[in-house]
């Protein structure tokens, strides 16, 4: 038995934020940032009241929709976050109230920008086991809301966006999750993080002034560790299940920066047709990234069944690892 992804939705606020207006907010301008991120526009939900959770409340009811599936029926609901509404109640809770999901098993996971393939093999691992039937994989990102729209190194980076996954399980082997290589490196910590917010640095004057509730990256450490960590998982994963480059129907990358995207590519050695990518018109939209790139891809109908899809992933922590799906009739 397998786990294939059966539908697949994503949500975007409507008000969005060019370079243009950001140039007119921080020292920066198109050419600079296109240069050297890839990024020419990013969606922003404008609420300052609405949290993660309005991202994906969408998602998760047209996913509902599509799929015919009833709330009653979904028995497990995991959110990726680094973003989440609360410390507590989960950003998961929220989203199961707000769509009738009554009787799943609903918890939050925070993999940052690795969430969805952590998500995915979370999943994957409760179908193959029998455990659950019908799970619903959900990423919600307001990444605004740690953004310091001051800071030109960063501010360029991050979108807002939302996005829900049906997996179910599957006994045609020529679809589903085929494979996964995951994992976290601490070394990496205080290099991309959030200082304030959790209980070593609780919210205070000082923290607000410090402007620890605020992303910090370190972009040469982080790009370098991003380049390394996902192509050497990419081969690690394909090496591990015998497969070539011409296996790869679609390599589809965690969207953070063009740059990366093209290095990762470089290295696997793939050509830029193979390449699912959005973040011209989208941003970082962290552990939503994947999934809305696939979503977006699926639905200007390059995804097709029996497509080999390797999937890479890099975030705070650090997270990161590759996946080897193959493509689902999926209802999109």
């Amino acid at each position: 038995m397998k786990a294939a992804i059966t539908g697949l939705t994503h949500y975007l606020p409507d008000y969005v934020l060019t370079n243009e207006e950001l140039s007119q907010m921080v020292d920066t301008n198109d050419e600079w940032i296109t240069t050297r991120v890839g990024i020419k526009e990013r969606h922003i939900l404008k609420d300052p009241h609405a949290g993660s959770s309005a991202l994906a409340i969408p998602a998760v009811k047209e996913l509902l929709e599509k799929t015919g599936t009833c709330p009653e029926e979904v028995d497990c609901f995991i959110c990726a976050s680094s973003a989440p509404d609360y410390r507590w109640p989960s950003t998961a809770a929220i989203i199961c109230d707000a769509c009738d999901i009554r009787h799943a098993m609903a918890y939050d996971i925070q993999a940052a920008c690795s969430g969805f393939l952590f998500n995915l093999n979370q999943a994957r691992a409760f179908i193959e086991s029998g455990l659950y039937k019908k799970i619903i994989v959900c990423q919600a990102e307001k990444c605004s809301s740690f953004v310091d729209y001051t800071d030109r190194s960063t501010c360029p980076l991050f979108g807002d966006g939302g996005a829900a996954a049906l997996v179910e399980p599957t006994d045609d082997d020529s679809i589903g999750i085929q494979d996964a290589v995951l994992y976290t490196n601490g070394e990496g910590n205080d290099h991309l993080i959030l200082k304030a917010g959790g209980s070593v640095n609780v919210p205070s004057h000082q923290t607000v002034d410090d402007k620890w509730s605020y992303i910090y990256q370190d972009g040469r450490y982080v790009f370098k560790n991003a380049v390394t960590m996902m192509t050497q998982t990419s081969g690690e994963i394909m090496k591990k299940n015998n497969l070539t480059l011409e296996d790869i129907d679609w390599v589809c990358t965690h969207q953070a920066n063009k740059r990366i995207i093209d290095a990762v590519r470089q290295y696997v050695g793939v050509s830029e047709e193979k390449v699912i990518c959005n973040i011209e018109k989208v941003g970082n939209t962290s552990s939503a990234s994947i999934p809305i790139a696939l979503h977006m891809a699926a639905q200007e109908g390059k995804l097709k069944k029996g497509d080999t899809l390797l999937l890479a992933a890099f975030g705070s922590g650090f997270t990161y690892g590759a996946m080897i799906l193959k493509w689902a009739d999926c209802k999109i």
